[in-house]
C-alpha cells in the first residue's frame, strides 16, 4: 500500500477539521494541516502556522516539510464585496499549489473545496437542481478563477485535480465565520434564556423553500474518495447529504430539541440583534460551567443572515458522484440533531 502525505490547508475550519481527522484516522496517511492560527500536534497529525498570500512563506514551510503526495485546499478569507475575495483567495491556491509542485516531487492530486456560488447560489435564483454541466456564474467569482487555475496549472503535469462543491456543511469549528449549526444553537440558546419563543429570523419567503446541506463528516470522505479514485480525475462533484428539507419542517424539529416552543417568524437582522448579547453568554458561561468560548468565536451572524435570507430553491444535483461510485448519505435532521448533541457533549451550550 502506497504511503501518502496529506497538506491540508484551513485545517482549522468546519471543513478541515474534520478531513484532518478522518485522514488522520486511515492506516496509509500522514497528515499535515496548515492554517494561518497556530494550532497544536495531536493524535498523530502536525500543524504548520503560514501566512498562504506571502509566497515565500509558503513556499519555505513546504521546504521544510515530508514531500506531499495530496494538496486538500479547503481555506478561505473573507472581505466585504464578492469582487474583492477573487485576488486573496486565488493567490492563496497559486502560492500553496506552486510550492507543493517544487517542493513535492511525488505529488498525485490537488483537492479544491468550492460550493454553490460556483453556480450563482448567493446571487438569487438560481437554476435547480444545479449540475457540474452547468455553465458558471458571471464574474467576478473567486470559486470559478481556482478551478480555471487548476485547469490550466495541471496541463501536462503528472498531478489531477478535483473539485468538490457542498452546501451549507454542518460540523465543529468554533471561531468559524460560516457555520450554521453553532450559530443556530446559541441563537436558540439565548432565546430560551430570555424567555422567549424559537422564531425564524429569516425572510418570510425563506421558511418554506427546498434546501440541502453537507454533513462534514460525509465531506470529508467524499473529498478523499474523489482525491484517490482514478475515475474522478480532473473533475468536479456536487457531495450533499441526499435529501431536502424546508426550515418550516426543520425548525420545530429544532425547536424541540430546545425544549422550546416555536414562534411566530419574525425577521432579525442577526448581526445586529445578537451583538449585545454578550455579557448574557459569560453569564450563561458561568452559570451551566461552559467552555469559556469567547462570544465571538461563537457569533457566525452574518453568516446566518445570509442563509437565513435564501427565499429561493438551494439545491444541487448531487448523482454524479454516486454514479461514480460514492453512494454515502446522511439525514440532515439527524445530522442537526447530533451537532447540538455534540456541542453539548463539549460544553458549549447548555
Amino acid at each position: 500500500m502506497e504511503h501518502k502525505v496529506a497538506l491540508v490547508a484551513g485545517a482549522q475550519g468546519v471543513i478541515g477539521r474534520t478531513l484532518v481527522g478522518h485522514l488522520a484516522g486511515l492506516p496509509d496517511w500522514q497528515v499535515i494541516g496548515l492554517s494561518r492560527r497556530k494550532a497544536e500536534a495531536a493524535d498523530g497529525v502536525r500543524h504548520v502556522a503560514v501566512d498562504l498570500l506571502d509566497a515565500g512563506a509558503v513556499a519555505g514551510a513546504l521546504s521544510r516539510l515530508p514531500p506531499v503526495t495530496h494538496v486538500f485546499y479547503a481555506a478561505y478569507q473573507d472581505r466585504p464585496g464578492w469582487g474583492e475575495l477573487v485576488a486573496p483567495n486565488l493567490a492563496m491556491l497559486v502560492n500553496l499549489v506552486e510550492a507543493a509542485e517544487a517542493a513535492s516531487p511525488r505529488l498525485r492530486h490537488v483537492s479544491l473545496m468550492q460550493g454553490y456560488k460556483v453556480y450563482g447560489a448567493h446571487l438569487g435564483p438560481f437554476k435547480t437542481p444545479a449540475r457540474e454541466t452547468d455553465a458558471a456564474t458571471f464574474p467576478p467569482e473567486f470559486n470559478v478563477d481556482q478551478q480555471a487555475y487548476l485547469t490550466r496549472r495541471q496541463a501536462g503535469r503528472d498531478w489531477t485535480w478535483s473539485a468538490i462543491r457542498p452546501a451549507v456543511v454542518g460540523g465543529f469549528a468554533p471561531g468559524n465565520p460560516m457555520n450554521l449549526a453553532l450559530g443556530i444553537a446559541v441563537y436558540a440558546t439565548v432565546s430560551k434564556a430570555l424567555g422567549l419563543p424559537l422564531r425564524f429570523p429569516g425572510r418570510p419567503g425563506a421558511y418554506d423553500r427546498l434546501l440541502e446541506m453537507t454533513d462534514a463528516g460525509l465531506l470529508a470522505r467524499a473529498t478523499v474518495w474523489a482525491a484517490t479514485t482514478g475515475a474522478c480525475a480532473n473533475q468536479a462533484f456536487n457531495i450533499n447529504n441526499g435529501d431536502l428539507f424546508r426550515w418550516s419542517e426543520m425548525w420545530p424539529r429544532i425547536a424541540r430539541f430546545f425544549a422550546m416552543e416555536v414562534g411566530p417568524g419574525l425577521p432579525l437582522p442577526l448581526a445586529t440583534m445578537m451583538a449585545d448579547k454578550a455579557p448574557l453568554w459569560a453569564g450563561l458561561q458561568a452559570r451551566h460551567d461552559l467552555v469559556p468560548h469567547h462570544y465571538a468565536a461563537l457569533s457566525p451572524w452574518p453568516f446566518l443572515d445570509f442563509v437565513f435570507s435564501w427565499d429561493y430553491d438551494m439545491f444541487a444535483d448531487g448523482t454524479k458522484a454516486r454514479r461514480l461510485g460514492f453512494a454515502e448519505h446522511v439525514e440532515t435532521e439527524a445530522m442537526f440533531m447530533g451537532l447540538f448533541a455534540d456541542l453539548r457533549r463539549r460544553r458549549v451550550i447548555p
